[in-house]
């Protein structure tokens, strides 16, 4: 009967990224219910994948600060950078923040799959129940497996078209361990009919500031047929669950200041596309008048330009979103190997832990950074 020293569930970037850092001469088996591995890293970016950021911190992250930081400080955005290098890969910088493949995400798959070819594959297989006696079993829907390790990298339920699931879930719930239920992240919102005026924009973009529970998000907003979307909503989707946000589509400027000994229409001096001008306009309340004839009032009115409150519907839900909120807890795990507390030599790594990062490549380098403390972990147990 074979017995895996470790398997692994899930060969998307932290299953296989975590197989790559592991000890070489031991047993280890990965789950797959795709019939190839790391088909969210294949897709994402476009195909280029965002593999990191220019800057990346704990606060870039909805989760416990000092959790994530136990995991980002062991292996940092220069340590996977590194790791490329070292291997002839070298990401491309995209407005002075995003790394992305040069050519396509093909170039870190090829370096995972050849780091974890050691392992054994075991592709097309549902994951349909873990047990623990002595050791691991792990029920798919090929065959039972046996492992002395478990390791849970089954991401969350974003992009169910490439068979994501709750399972990581329900395998920690199996164990009695804490969970947070998955919600969709990084995804566009729908609007209130108060906002309905941002429909009849659709396909248009501006660079804004949006504020939303104490954080900033600077990027491109996209008005959508459903919504709003784009860099900028995405990131601000991660922390808005209810309430309001605001919006400053004139970051850049001062409205006042552009009006000042004007002598054009408002709409000509407001420096955005034409018919988003206009719309702000109405939605303000504003006539589109010449900028001499403004009055206090109106000056007033336009000053939300920089501060346009509102409260989102809703989002435009999981087939949308790029991740999701929630997982196992990360008070349930230790923060240093990421091995469940209370069920020895199970451990649970990347999107399937409560810990979210903004748009920009911080999920990948979360999944990163999380393989490789876990595979150390086991590696200095051994």
């Amino acid at each position: 009967m074979k017995i895996y020293d470790v398997l692994i569930l899930g060969a998307g970037a932290s299953g296989l990224m975590c197989a790559a850092a592991l000890d070489k001469n031991l047993l280890v088996g990965i789950v797959e219910i795709n019939n190839k591995i790391a088909q969210k890293l294949k897709i994402s970016g476009g195909g280029k994948c965002n593999i990191t950021n220019a800057e990346v911190t704990p606060n870039n992250y909805d989760g416990d600060y000092d959790f994530i930081s136990a995991s980002l400080d062991t292996f940092t955005r220069d340590d996977l950078l590194e790791f490329l290098h070292a291997r002839g890969v070298e990401p491309e910088l995209r407005k002075e923040r995003y790394y992305f493949c040069k050519k396509s995400s093909d170039e870190i798959i090829d370096i995972l799959k050849r780091e974890s070819d050691y392992a054994h594959m075991l592709l097309n297989r549902d994951i349909l129940h873990v047990s623990k006696d002595e050791l691991f079993e792990v029920k798919t829907s090929k065959e039972i497996l046996r492992a002395r390790r478990v390791i849970v990298a089954t991401g969350a339920k974003s992009y169910q078209a490439l068979g994501a699931s709750d399972i990581g879930l329900n395998i920690a719930k199996s164990f009695d361990i804490k969970t947070k239920e998955f919600t969709p992240a990084l995804v566009g919102l729908t609007i209130q009919r108060e906002q309905f005026w941002m429909k009849e924009l659709s396909g248009l973009s501006c660079y804004v500031h949006i504020k939303v529970a104490g954080k900033v998000l600077k990027e491109e907003l996209l008005f959508a047929h459903k919504g709003i979307s784009g860099p900028a909503v995405l990131s601000a989707s991660l922390y808005w669950q209810k309430g309001s946000m605001s919006i400053d589509f004139l970051p850049q400027n001062d409205i006042l200041e552009l009006i000042k000994d004007s002598k054009k229409l408002l709409s000509s001096v407001i420096p955005l596309p034409k018919r988003l001008s206009k719309a702000l306009l109405d939605a303000l309340n504003v006539e589109d008048i010449e900028c001499k004839k403004i009055t206090s009032e109106i000056k007033q009115k336009l000053q939300k330009i920089h501060n346009y409150e509102f409260s989102p519907a809703g989002n435009f839900g999981f087939n949308k979103a790029e991740v999701c909120r929630g997982g196992v807890l990360s008070n349930e795990l230790n923060p240093y190997t990421l091995e469940a507390l209370q069920v020895e030599n199970l451990y649970f790594i990347g999107e399937v832990v409560d810990v979210t990062g903004e748009l920009g490549g911080y999920n990948f380098q979360w999944a990163f950074s999380s393989a490789v403390v876990c595979a150390r972990g086991i590696n200095e147990a051994l």
